[in-house]
């Protein structure tokens, strides 16, 4: 492991903030088409390369009969969804109904605006980096683009009018507050080491050595924030197939659909990007490729191709968490982010304050203590798992205590054993037409409107 001690003053005196003094407004633009079409290309390649991927994690093909390998799938999908009949939900809110996808998708293609795919290059006889723009707070202007389009889904699912819908929204909501600040206390250590929050000043940071290697707890949080931050299994509950249909989509068909899909898709890339960026060395080859020809691979054009292969490092992570775990119950979604992730991010951050600040002013070499004290508490919240949770006995019910279905606020089913009280809709309909005789039956039988038995001392049966 190189010295962090080494590696900080190396990444103070190299400076690296990026030079836009010679662009113009042209080079602007070619910059912003080429960061749209990677992203829409990068989606198609995306949507393909998961099912593949999936595919061959459940033993079976995928997509192989359009295109060689089938690439052409993810364009007729999307010609699909282009061509679909676009049904309007006719109790939902039209304004905010139709904006919601739109501002889900503009939120999402704004985070690469700041990212650096790489150093300066010659782009028709101008030298400019390769970025689109960079400023002293890069970072919390991509935290607030992802904050922002997380509106998207929130209004999509409110204005639908519908039921599953707003529950969806309202779980977005929910993950947001509590993933973003797991994501942005992660990140502030690496703020701390590189003594910036410009996207390219971390890049240069981190010539010497990646902060992946000083900041790995940091980086562990992130990476499991990133995934709920895009709604991504094993925490997709806003879109929970199985509990809400289709979670804040329910209600959206062709293309306003598709927009929140392309903005999901491209949320994982941005993700990403991120990660690559303040923990992967952003754009600069991997050791030992950094080596050859006096780091000759980390200028031109060559950057380019490490940092898309970072993020395609990062995307294939994404799949294979699909492909492997299940999807989270809400509970244990909300308290793993509140009673661990959130405590664990506070907890590193204070070790790498101090062991910052003893090393600027009591001039103590600490080169090695942020690895070990980041290993100290993997380990401690790795046990933290193995403590058994002290489950409270359920309070004592009195034998002829009739049993309350709404007791918790929402209905439950009675346990074996527990009795249900006399149905009102039965004794109404009785005392209306007090002639027609009641519906005989055995254990279960139903009145005959369909209600629970009448008899208050009849048991629920058993299985």
């Amino acid at each position: 492991m190189i010295p962090l001690a080494a590696a900080l003053p190396a990444a103070a005196a190299e400076g690296g903030a990026a030079d836009f003094s010679q662009d113009v407004f042209w080079v602007w633009v070619v910059k912003a088409v080429g960061i749209l079409v990677f992203l829409l290309l990068s989606v198609l390649i995306a949507i393909w390369f998961e099912r593949r991927v999936v595919g061959r994690m459940q033993l079976r093909p995928g997509p192989n009969v359009h295109g060689p390998f089938g690439l052409f799938q993810s364009l007729a999908d999307a010609m699909k969804l282009l061509l679909k009949e676009d049904v309007t939900v006719r109790a939902a809110d039209r304004v905010v109904y139709v904006l919601a996808p739109f501002i889900a998708v503009f939120c999402s293609l704004l985070t690469m605006a700041v990212i650096p795919f790489g150093p300066e290059v010659s782009i028709f006889g101008v030298v400019t980096p390769l970025q689109l723009t960079d400023f002293p707070v890069a970072v919390l202007y991509i935290l607030a683009c992802a904050s922002v389009g997380v509106y998207g889904i929130v209004l999509g699912g409110w204005s639908s009018n519908s039921t599953y819908p707003l529950l969806g929204a309202v779980r977005s909501t929910a993950q947001v507050i509590s993933y973003e600040l797991a994501m942005g206390l992660s990140l502030v250590s690496v703020f701390i080491l590189a003594g910036s929050m410009s996207t390219s000043e971390i890049v240069a940071s981190q010539t010497t050595v990646w902060w992946l290697i000083p900041l790995a707890p940091a980086f562990v949080i992130y990476v499991i924030s990133m995934v709920g931050e895009t709604n991504r299994l094993p925490f997709d509950l806003p879109e929970a197939e199985g509990e809400l249909v289709g979670g804040y989509t329910t209600e959206y068909s062709s293309m306003k659909f598709a927009w929140f899909f392309l903005a999901e898709y491209i949320n994982m890339l941005n993700v990403s990007a991120v990660a690559t960026t303040l923990f992967f060395g952003g754009w600069r080859a991997p050791w030992p490729l950094s080596w050859i020809g006096d780091g000759v691979l980390n200028t031109g054009w060559w950057p380019l191709l490490w940092f898309v292969a970072k993020v395609w490092l990062f995307m294939f992570l994404f799949v294979w968490i699909r492909g492997t775990l299940l999807r989270f119950r809400y509970d244990q979604f909300m308290s793993f982010g509140w009673k661990v992730l959130i405590p664990a991010a506070l907890v590193w951050l204070v070790c790498v304050a101090a062991v910052q600040g003893v090393r600027q002013f009591a001039e103590v070499d600490v080169r090695d203590m942020l690895p070990w004290l980041g290993g100290v508490i993997l380990v401690v919240v790795a046990l933290s798992f193995l403590v058994p949770e002290k489950k409270q006995a359920p309070p004592a019910r009195a034998a002829d205590e009739p049993f309350d279905a709404f007791a918790g606020g929402f209905p439950v089913p009675p346990l074996p054993g527990q009795t249900l009280p006399p149905s009102p809709r039965a004794a109404r309909r009785r005392a209306q037409a007090p002639d027609t005789p009641a519906l005989v039956g055995g254990p279960g039988a139903e009145g005959a409107d369909g209600d629970a038995p009448e008899s208050p001392t009849q048991e629920v049966p058993r299985g």
